[in-house]
């Protein structure tokens, strides 16, 4: 059976078109807060096997979206680096800063593999429960925004410190960047052995830089680490979301070779649709809060999307993550909408 969110990575175009959400297994959902509950430690939570592959089923279950994604979380990979890292109740992630060159040197030369093992294992087992025509989704944090959260401890309103070092010290910056490009793409490449149809690369941050900066932080080491990628894994199916880069977009998909783009809320569709080659799948891109206030605002902006979208392979998903407070009967609602057009 073919996996509709496969076929339009490779180009084809499906109607309806593939749906799965960005955050799709989260804090909306009274199953996954049961299970949250239970793991207390978030990262206990994601390195759990049976827990981590339980609350990626448990949307497919609820919604039958045409892809599951890894319960993870982008930070795995500075602590398989042997950075300290934390997840405060209400506060999100934490790590101890990495300040200058010399908290880079102190990183480990290799991922720790013992630790993220577990992330494997649930990769397997995920693969084994879902049916034959949904994906499943591997992911990892891009080396820019991952750097952002090295660097300052913490998410910033404008990752002002990661930016900061990167201007006083380029080349103590292309170390921790060079760093992260290799060791992801190995984290990537484990993931696709493992059992994932295909990754997504989270830039959130990507939108923070200048046009320079962009090029030489965001832009060329995407382009390094999914050629790395591809270098073992040939077939690797690629969905990049560099989120706010708006014309941006056009230099990334001239340099970045990946099969689909996420599109953020913000993004002029009509402007996507005219500047990225149809040989590129476009993916978004609804607002998250029209998803929470649903109603009449949700079908219009559902029906926006797949107008201006038709005709050239698209993935229905959000312009950004499901926001905790959002009702189940909306993400019920957004569905109908879509499969019944």
């Amino acid at each position: 059976m073919n996996k509709p969110l496969l076929d339009v990575l490779n180009g084809r175009i499906r109607n309806p078109p593939p749906v799965w959400l960005m955050r799709q297994a989260g804090r909306y959902l009274p199953e996954y807060r049961m299970v949250r509950a239970k793991a207390g430690d978030f990262l206990k939570l994601c390195l759990t096997p049976e827990l981590a592959a339980e609350i990626t089923l448990q949307p497919i279950r609820r919604f039958g979206f045409d892809a599951a994604i890894l319960f993870s979380d982008i930070l795995v990979i500075p602590y398989a680096l042997g950075q300290r890292v934390w997840f405060s109740d209400g506060e999100g992630p934490r790590l101890e800063p990495i300040v200058d060159r010399v908290g880079v040197a102190r990183l480990g030369t290799q991922l720790d593999q013992d630790l993220l093992m577990p992330i494997y294992e649930t990769i397997g087992k995920v693969k084994a429960s879902l049916a034959p025509a949904i994906a499943l989704l591997g992911f990892c944090g891009a080396p820019w925004t991952v750097a952002s959260y090295m660097i300052a401890g913490q998410g910033t309103p404008d990752q002002a410190p990661a930016r900061l070092f990167a201007y006083r010290d380029p080349q103590g910056f292309a170390l921790l960047i060079d760093m992260l490009v290799e060791r992801s793409a190995n984290y990537l490449i484990r993931q696709f052995e493992a059992g994932v149809d295909a990754v997504q690369i989270f830039d959130t941050w990507a939108g923070m830089l200048p046009a320079e900066e962009f090029r030489r932080w965001c832009i060329e080491p995407t382009q390094r680490l999914i050629a790395k990628l591809r270098s073992e894994i040939p077939a690797a199916k690629v969905i990049a979301f560099p989120r706010g880069i708006g014309a941006g977009i056009c230099r990334f998909i001239s340099d970045v070779a990946v099969d689909a783009v996420g599109l953020d809320w913000t993004m002029a569709l009509d402007f996507a649709h005219q500047h990225v080659p149809l040989r590129v799948a476009l993916q978004g891109n609804l607002d998250p809060l029209v998803l929470l206030a649903g109603g009449d605002a949700l079908d219009r902006s559902i029906d926006g999307i797949i107008d201006a979208l038709s005709g050239r392979p698209f993935i229905f998903n959000l312009g950004h993550g499901v926001l905790p407070q959002t009702p189940i009967v909306h993400v019920e609602q957004m569905l109908a909408r879509i499969r019944e057009r």
